[in-house]
C-alpha cells in the first residue's frame, strides 16, 4: 500500500511530494527548509530513502542536496542537468526501488527545461501517480522562457510532446502531481483544473493535450507573464550546491542603527499588515506584509544582495519571514527589530504615514478636482483586461526603478486587490512622494463610476 504527502509552500505557489510505503519514501522536489519534510516523514516511521528532483529549479532554492546529506538518501538529479555536486544520474526509464512493491520510474519530460524528467510511482509494477514537477500540470503547462530565449521556441515544441507522452503511456485515473502551478510563477498560465487531477482530465481539458502543436505553441509564448527579477540567481544557486539552511535568530537592532542603515541605502522592510505600516511607520522602509507574498515580492524588487533589516510586530513573525526568504536565498538579515515604530524610530523623530483609500475615494477626488496621478502597479498582463483611463503604468517590480516616470502631483496608487498598491506606496513615500494606497478590490472602479479602457486596441492615455 503506497501513500502521497503533499508538503504545500504556499507564497511560492508550490508544491513538494512525500511518497511510499510502510518503510521507505522518496521526496520529490523538496523545498529548502527541510525540517518540514523530515518532520512529515517521521510521523509517517517511515525513512527517506530517495530525494528526487525533476528539474534544477528557477524559482526557489532546492532543499534536496542537504537532505539527502543529512538523510543519507540517494540523491537524484536528471543526468541532463550539469551540476557541481555528486548525485545519482537518472535517465529515462531508470527506476528506483522503494519499499516492497513501490519503484519511482524516470520519464524525461524536456521542456519546462531541456533536462526536464517526471517520475511515475509504481506500485507492482502499475503507474498509480506522475510526479510532473513543471511539465504536465493541472490545467496548464511549465513555462519553456526560463532557460534561455535562444531555447525557448523549441522548449514550448519539445514541452506539448511530452505532455502527449504521459497521457499516452498513462492510464485516465493516474494521480497527476505537479511541483507548480498553484499560483508559482513557473506556471505558463493560471491553472484551471483546480487543486487535484489525473491523466485523463488532463487529456480532456489540458491545452498542451487538446491543441495542436502549433496552435499551442502561439498561444503559449503569446500567454507569458513577467519573471521575477531573482529567479535569474536561483538556477545558478542550485547547480552549485545550496548551502546548509540558518535560521538562527538575527541579531537585535536598535533605533540608532536603523537610522544609520537607511542612511546607507540598504532595505528596512516592515512586515505588519499595510493598514499598520500606512498609519505609522520609520521613514524610508518598506511594506513587505508577512502574510503576503513577501518571499516573491520582495525578491523580486530588491537589488540582488542588498542587505535587509527585518522590521515586525514579534519574533515570530521575523522568523516566518526568515524562512520564507531563506527558500528564494535571501538567507540572513543583517539584524531585525521587534516591537512598533516608537521603539524603531531616534528620539526626537515622528513615524511617516500616508492615506489609505478605495476607488470610490479616488472618483471622489477627482470629482472634487483634486491634482490626480494614478498608478496601476498590476502586470502588464493583468492590465490588458481594463484600466483607469489616464492612469500611468508602472508595475510594482519595476516601480523602485522607474521612479522618475511617475508625474508630479499626489499618487494614488492601486493593484487588483490592495496589497501590491501598499508595497508600491511604501516605495513611493520612502523616496519623498506625496501618496495614497488604494486598498480595494479593482472590480470596485467600475462601481465607484470610474472612466476604464477594456478595448484591447485602446492606448492607456
Amino acid at each position: 500500500m503506497f501513500f502521497v504527502d503533499v508538503l504545500e509552500t504556499e507564497s511560492l505557489g508550490n508544491r513538494s511530494y512525500l511518497a511510499g510505503g510502510t518503510r521507505s519514501a522518496v521526496v520529490v522536489d523538496p523545498p529548502r527548509d527541510i525540517d518540514r519534510v523530515i518532520t512529515a516523514a517521521a510521523r509517517r516511521g517511515v525513512r527517506i530513502a530517495a530525494v528526487a528532483e525533476t528539474h534544477v529549479h528557477n524559482d526557489y532554492v532546492t532543499g534536496g542536496l542537504e537532505l539527502a546529506r543529512l538523510t543519507g538518501a540517494r540523491y537524484l538529479v536528471p543526468a541532463g542537468a550539469e551540476v557541481a555536486y555528486a548525485r545519482v544520474a537518472v535517465a529515462d526509464g531508470d527506476v528506483e526501488a522503494l519499499d516492497e512493491g513501490l519503484g519511482l520510474r524516470a520519464v524525461a519530460t524536456p521542456g519546462h527545461t531541456p533536462h526536464h524528467t517526471a517520475y511515475v510511482l509504481q506500485e507492482a509494477g502499475r503507474a498509480v501517480a506522475a510526479f510532473t514537477g513543471g511539465s504536465l500540470l493541472i490545467g496548464t503547462v511549465g513555462r519553456p522562457d526560463l532557460v534561455e530565449p535562444r531555447l525557448t521556441g523549441e522548449l514550448a515544441r519539445a514541452q506539448h510532446a511530452s505532455a502527449h507522452r504521459l497521457a499516452d503511456e498513462l492510464d485516465d485515473g493516474v494521480s497527476v502531481l505537479p511541483t507548480h502551478g498553484f499560483g508559482s510563477f513557473c506556471s505558463s498560465s493560471a491553472a484551471s483544473g483546480g487543486e487535484r487531477s489525473t491523466v485523463g482530465a488532463e487529456r480532456a481539458a489540458n491545452p498542451a493535450l487538446v491543441q495542436d502543436v502549433e496552435t499551442f505553441v502561439r498561444e503559449l509564448l503569446a500567454g507569458l507573464d513577467d519573471v521575477p527579477a531573482y529567479y535569474a540567481h536561483m538556477a545558478p544557486v542550485n547547480t552549485e550546491g545550496p548551502a546548509p539552511l540558518d535560521l538562527t535568530e538575527p541579531r537585535r537592532a536598535d533605533a540608532d542603527e536603523i537610522a544609520r542603515r537607511l542612511a546607507a541605502g540598504e532595505w528596512v522592510v516592515d512586515l505588519r499588515s499595510r493598514v499598520a505600516f500606512a498609519a505609522g511607520h520609520v521613514a524610508g522602509s518598506v511594506n513587505f506584509e508577512v502574510a503576503g507574498q513577501l518571499a516573491t515580492y520582495l525578491a523580486w524588487l530588491i537589488p540582488w544582495g542588498r542587505p535587509v533589516t527585518l522590521l515586525a510586530h514579534s519574533a515570530d513573525d521575523v522568523a516566518r519571514a526568515q524562512r520564507e526568504l531563506a527558500r528564494v536565498g535571501i538567507d540572513r538579515p543583517v539584524a531585525a527589530a521587534v516591537g512598533s515604530p516608537a521603539d524603531w524610530i531616534v528620539d526626537g523623530a515622528r513615524p511617516a504615514s500616508f492615506r489609505r483609500a478605495t476607488f470610490a475615494g479616488l472618483a471622489a477626488a477627482r470629482r472634487d478636482g483634486e491634482e490626480v496621478v494614478v498608478v496601476d502597479v498590476r502586470r502588464a498582463a493583468e492590465r490588458a483586461h481594463g484600466w483607469v483611463r489616464g492612469s500611468v503604468h508602472l508595475p510594482v517590480h519595476e516601480i523602485h526603478r522607474r521612479l522618475d516616470e511617475v508625474p508630479p502631483g499626489t499618487v494614488w496608487v492601486h493593484c487588483a486587490g490592495g496589497m501590491r498598491a501598499a508595497v508600491a506606496a511604501s516605495v513611493l513615500d520612502a523616496a519623498g512622494r506625496e501618496v495614497v494606497a488604494v486598498d480595494d478590490g479593482f472590480a470596485a472602479a467600475a462601481e465607484a463610476g470610474l472612466p476604464l479602457v477594456t478595448s484591447p486596441d485602446a492606448t492607456a492615455a
